[in-house]
């Protein structure tokens, strides 16, 4: 084992003095969460290479040192930074952003991914070829990383294709000895030493001769479809934990070092999307039913906004709004990364929120950017569905809707191209309203309880009631999510004064008592104890517990120590 001097000199030899961060302030962005998380690190690593990326690895391995992998650091769970000091030993967090590239194959219909490639990339490399990704909705718009959902399991909102899965990956484990290994599993002959393997990696140095059908091996995920259809199982669709979707990088949380991962395409449609308003939950519930078991194709995308989630996205989220709608996503993660150095600077002269207050009360000078139409419909109505179906099925689907309306309290517009975008682009903005409500409300807010949850597939009192001793310590609930998959995100206010851990873990019991599964789409991290079958998966995956530890409550100890692996 090496000291930290040692360690240090080794990591700037791998990659340059200037991409190894030391101090409170060169390491801000990187070790504190986007909403959890935060704790010292020996430093941040910046590797340019995947090459680099391995002797990084190797330098912190030979040196006793726990190993932290992040991308855009855009995660809701703390699951990419540190938690805490109480680790034993140093942390090196490796930020993988410069590690960019996007490589096609068989002519698109497949891809494969670095760790530093984000959905926003990979969406605008393959919009030429007509096709898309797994995801186009949400995280994408502040830079989330390819890699980083395949890891999380993360969900999405295009309902045909579940979380996102690959069983073809590249990657880096320690095994029990304490001996890191390259494990090629991409199915692409690329040689036998991981230099070799990583620089033709890197360099695209192979032919499509090298590159075999994955031997039966899913890209994608192979029977979501299915399984969403099936809207009488008492059993939640899709969840963070199911260990059917766990195969080596798929689920893996960190607990590897992920360098490439081989994922399908899908075949971009013409849409068309309908807005639609009701004040009862059972007429969603049976629009929900209908549009799952009822039609040929299921739906692209069905995302659900209450009232309160609606207004405070509206206000809070007005410049996010703005952002995109203007300029686009490619400039999103820019401006998120310099207001967050900003941040930091005003933070040291001890204010916070500044920045936050500043643009809350710039775009509260501008007019409404919302469609007419929609406010509307926030006014007639309670529970709001954004529903986009393939243009060839938008007939029917209006046909089926205003006979539906005919006979039940509500309504729908069928929305033209801009309100649909901008529909979609509300539904994003709201996800980070709740952040800046408690910045700009400090006084008033202690902080923001986040679930995202996984109800049954037969539940059909989805809607939360809280009992009256939960609701009174909150000041805004804030519901929206993935409606047809009954995976929601709930964002509750807690005043001033309360504990919002308290309050969580009170949740848990609902939502236990309801056969829910949580989180949902994003990863346990620091926030969630793992249950046994995924603290078993960790420990599978890493068995020196070197790469993330302390996920889903596990042990922080070298070796695992003398956790029973049951995530407590």
């Amino acid at each position: 084992m090496s000291d930290r001097n040692t360690v240090l000199e080794q990591l700037r030899a791998a990659v340059g003095d200037r991409h190894v961060l030391t101090g409170d302030k060169a390491t801000r962005r990187f070790r504190r969460g986007y909403r959890f998380g935060d704790g010292p690190v020996l430093a941040v690593v910046r590797p340019g290479t995947l090459l680099q990326l391995w002797r990084v690895l190797q330098a912190a391995v030979q040196g006793g040192a726990a190993i932290i992998l992040q991308a855009a650091n855009t995660g809701l769970t703390g699951g990419s930074t540190p938690d805490g000091d109480d680790y034993g030993r140093p942390i090196v967090l490796v930020s993988t952003l410069r590690l960019t590239g996007i490589q096609l194959l068989n002519e698109g219909r497949q891809v494969l991914c670095l760790p530093g490639a984000t959905l926003d990339r990979l969406e605008q490399t393959l919009a030429p070829l007509g096709r898309e990704p797994h995801s186009v909705i949400g995280s994408s718009c502040i830079g989330a990383s390819v890699l980083g959902g395949i890891c999380n399991n993360s969900g999405g909102a295009l309902v045909r294709r579940g979380p996102a899965y690959t069983e073809l990956a590249l990657y880096a484990q320690v095994d029990a000895r304490g001996e890191l290994q390259l494990v090629n599993h991409l199915d692409i002959a690329l040689g036998d030493t991981p230099e070799q393997i990583l620089q033709r990696l890197q360099s695209g140095d192979y032919s499509a001769a090298d590159v075999s059908d994955g031997d039966g091996r899913a890209a994608s995920d192979p029977r979501y479809a299915e399984e969403v259809r099936k809207v009488d199982a008492d059993t939640p669709a899709r969840f963070n934990a199911d260990p059917s979707r766990h195969f080596e990088a798929a689920g893996s949380a960190g607990k590897l070092a992920v360098f490439a991962v081989r994922l399908d395409t899908f075949e971009k449609e013409a849409a068309e999307v309908f807005y639609i308003g009701s004040n009862r939950t059972d007429s969603l519930t049976a629009i929900r039913r209908q549009l799952l078991t009822g039609f040929e194709r299921l739906p692209i995308a069905g995302e659900y906004i209450h009232r309160d989630a609606y207004d405070i996205g509206e206000r809070y989220g007005k410049d996010s709004f703005l952002l995109i709608d203007k300029l686009g996503t490619a400039r999103v993660p820019a401006a998120f990364a310099l207001k967050s150095r900003v941040d930091g600077w005003i933070e040291r002269l001890g204010l916070r929120g500044i920045t936050d207050r500043m643009m809350q009360l710039l775009t509260g000078l501008l007019p409404s950017h919302l469609p007419k139409r929609m406010g509307e419909f926030r006014q007639r109505y309670e529970h709001h569905l954004l529903l986009k179906v393939s243009a060839q099925d938008a007939a029917a689907t209006e046909a089926w809707l205003r006979g539906f309306f005919n006979d039940h309290e509500g309504g729908y517009f069928h929305c033209t191209a801009d309100e649909g975008r901008k529909a979609f682009l509300h539904r994003f903005a709201v996800a980070g309203a709740a952040v800046r409500y408690r910045e700009v409300h400090r006084r008033q807010v202690q902080d923001i309880v986040a679930l995202d949850i996984a109800l049954r597939r037969d539940d059909a009192d989805w809607f939360e009631q809280l009992p009256a001793d939960i609701d009174g310590r909150l000041l805004h609930k804030l519901y929206y999510g993935h409606f047809l998959c009954h995976v929601f995100h709930q964002d509750y206010i807690a005043r001033k004064g309360e504990d919002p851990m308290a309050i969580e873990h009170a949740m848990w019991v609902l939502l236990d008592q309801r056969g829910a599964e949580y989180p949902a789409e994003h990863n346990v991290g620091h926030l969630y104890p793992a249950k046994p079958a995924l603290a078993g998966f960790y420990r599978t995956l890493d068995p020196s517990n070197t790469f993330n530890p302390g996920i889903g409550q596990t042990s922080k100890a070298r070796g695992w120590g003398s956790c029973d692996c049951d995530g407590h």
